[in-house]
């Protein structure tokens, strides 16, 4: 099974992460995929990826909610490591006017110029959309072009919205919100095409059930996994397969690991 999408380098997981990672291999997880945030975070993952080259693998790119008036500067530190070395995706990027609106022109600009990169390298944009789906819907109509696809993580959209993202060539990331109550993703995905989905964590945040608001961690892709089989009524082996195809393709892996 595959994580597409966890902070494993985040200081959450300072103490034992070498604990939290020999539990998600023991349990499944064959691959872990790191979306960068800005350049602080850049030597942590780095030397994740290092230490575990065949399971943790690494994105390159500048958070929405990290998005300021120097945001040039961060996307020029981007550029630099796209043009150095292999990177598994363009990401995390996209928009969030959930904190802050400060800067949303900004965000667009960051989020246009990302794309860019994601379609020059031949990488899939991992996006990010809090309180601002439709915006970030609107872009992408907008900036449409080919070779640019990727993944909506933590999708959390509607199923009018799920269908828009996925006719511009995108996948739906699924985590832990598919397992709340009142997440309301049983009246998406039952509705959507399995190939047009992967699974993810977003951990140490957005824990499912039942480790709602606790540190998420990797190895509980499985209760996702679990989850989404209850929504299509297959089994979790064949979510399993399924979704670790989907993965394989949209992020080119093996290429990746073949490096």
């Amino acid at each position: 099974m595959i994580d597409t999408h966890a902070h494993i380098y985040s200081d959450k997981f300072k103490t034992d992460i070498d604990k939290i990672l020999s539990e998600a291999f023991n349990n499944k997880i064959k691959h872990i995929l790191m979306p960068n945030i800005d350049h602080t975070s850049i030597d942590g993952m780095l030397e994740l990826e290092e230490k575990y080259p065949q399971q943790c693998l690494s994105m390159m790119g500048l958070h929405p909610c990290h998005v300021n008036a120097e945001f040039e500067k961060e996307l020029y530190i981007v550029e630099e490591w796209l043009n150095k070395r292999k990177f598994i995706a363009v990401g995390e990027m996209g928009m969030d006017l959930y904190w802050d609106k400060t800067f949303k022109e900004q965000q667009v600009e960051a989020f246009k110029i990302q794309a860019d990169f994601a379609v020059k390298h031949q990488l899939p944009l991992v996006i990010h959309a809090r309180d601002a789906m439709t915006e970030t819907i609107s872009l992408l109509e907008e900036i449409k072009t080919e070779g640019l696809f990727g993944v909506l993580h933590c999708f959390t959209g509607t199923l009018e919205e799920a269908k828009q993202l996925i006719d511009l060539g995108f996948h739906l990331g699924i985590g832990g919100v598919a397992t709340f109550k009142n997440g309301g993703l049983d009246k998406v995905i039952p509705h959507v095409d399995i190939k047009h989905l992967v699974l993810e964590t977003d951990s140490p945040y957005l824990a499912p059930k039942p480790f709602r608001g606790k540190r998420n961690q990797p190895e509980y892709t499985n209760y996702v996994c679990d989850k989404v089989a209850d929504f299509y009524g297959i089994s979790g082996s064949e979510v399993e397969e399924i979704t670790d195809k989907n993965a394989y393709k949209l992020f080119s892996i093996e290429e990746y690991l073949s490096k």
